[in-house]
């Protein structure tokens, strides 16, 4: 079993910073892009960053200049530090990662985390 674990969502004021993390655990071979998404009460989910292991980052309009994505590959983590929150970032953020697991590393599974709540709020 694969399984990405979150943390680090909460509830902070506008213009505030939090810092979201995710970690791969279990029958991991490899893991290739990570990123994290977000939905929004009553709107489809959607691509905030993502970031390969080499290093090659790309993010939503939105968030540009705000949001940062790194990750430790030889901790299957990815983190995503939030700051100049605002009202409108408020959703479920959802860790993303293409796994080539062990039991079966030649091939690739798209798996999801649990999503972390981000409120914001004055």
């Amino acid at each position: 079993q694969v399984q990405l674990v979150e943390s680090g969502g909460g509830l902070v004021q506008p213009g505030g910073s939090l810092r979201l993390s995710c970690a791969g655990a279990g029958d991991i071979f490899d893991i290739y892009v990570m990123g994290w998404y977000r939905q929004a009460p009553g709107k489809q989910r959607e691509l905030v960053a993502s970031i390969t292991p080499g290093g090659r980052i790309k993010y939503s309009d939105p968030v540009k200049g705000r949001f940062t994505i790194s990750r430790d590959n030889a901790k299957h983590t990815v983190i995503l530090q939030i700051n100049s929150l605002k009202p409108e970032d408020t959703a479920v953020y959802y860790c993303n990662a293409i796994v080539s697991p062990d039991y079966d590393f030649g091939r690739t599974y798209k798996y999801w985390g649990q999503g972390t709540q981000v409120t914001v709020s004055s």
